[in-house]
């Protein structure tokens, strides 16, 4: 009886050898992603799925936004937590922007990327984990938001917190489990895509005069989340292909 048991055993385990072993993108695997440090706008060169990317960064208002407000643009400067990690041979820098408004209420204004003069959202790669960011607070009570598309084309604002501090700060925004990030379809968005950030002016803070500033955008993704043996075919263009008759001219061909 032990006799027969051990050569069960053995051919068991010859058998499991014997399986070819395919690699399988681990469930566990993170990488960070560099969307913009802000040195160089307009030459991001962000990689997304074969294609480099580029884009400028506009800043939208409310309609009781003073007159010659917004105003943005690049300028000199760095967190100091940032300053051992950038590079002697580049220029530090950070997008900014300046506010003012006619009067209290709900007042907001929108960082949004723009690419060959049209509204572009960024790409994500993979399964997006959480964002990161550092922002420069003036110690006003407004509120900071991350607008985020999802895979159905839905547009979700996530809250990044306040901006009542002085100074800069890291903010990391979780995103949802709940998100769906990846679309089964092959028309419409097809991943989760950065929209832009939203800045609100709490009702009863002051609105004559805000300063904000932003820099070093990432993300964490799980990049080989959704990689699966015969990705590269998702795409293919069936524009050279050969077409088969119709069911109409198949079923005009037999009556005649």
């Amino acid at each position: 009886m032990k006799k027969g048991l051990k050569v069960f055993v053995n051919l068991s385990l010859l058998f499991v050898l014997c399986i070819p072993a395919f690699s399988q993108p681990s469930s566990k695997s993170q990488e960070t992603f560099l969307i913009d440090n802000f040195d160089d706008i307009g030459n991001q060169n962000y990689f997304h799925d074969g294609e480099s990317l580029s884009w400028e960064w506009t800043v939208n208002a409310s309609r009781f936004v003073a007159e010659g407000y917004p105003k943005f643009g690049s300028f000199k400067g760095i967190p100091n937590s940032l300053k051992p990690f950038q590079k002697g041979d580049t220029e530090a820098k950070v997008f900014g922007l300046q506010l003012a408004y006619n009067r209290k209420g709900d007042n907001w204004a929108e960082i949004i990327p723009m690419r060959d003069g049209k509204v572009f959202e960024i790409p994500f790669v993979g399964t997006v984990d959480h964002l990161d960011f550092w922002v420069w607070g003036a110690n006003y009570l407004y509120y900071l938001d991350v607008m985020i598309r999802d895979a159905e084309g839905r547009v979700h604002v996530l809250p990044a917190g306040n901006l009542r501090f002085n100074g800069w700060r890291n903010l990391v925004v979780k995103i949802p489990g709940w998100l769906n990030q990846h679309s089964r379809l092959r028309s419409g968005p097809r991943n989760l895509s950065l929209v832009g950030f939203r800045i609100r002016t709490d009702a009863a803070e002051y609105v004559d005069d805000f300063t904000f500033y932003i820099d070093n955008l990432k993300f964490m993704s799980n990049s080989l989340s959704f990689i699966f043996d015969g990705y590269e075919l998702k795409d293919q263009s069936f524009d050279d292909a050969q077409s088969g008759s119709s069911s109409k001219s198949d079923s005009s061909s037999e009556a005649n």
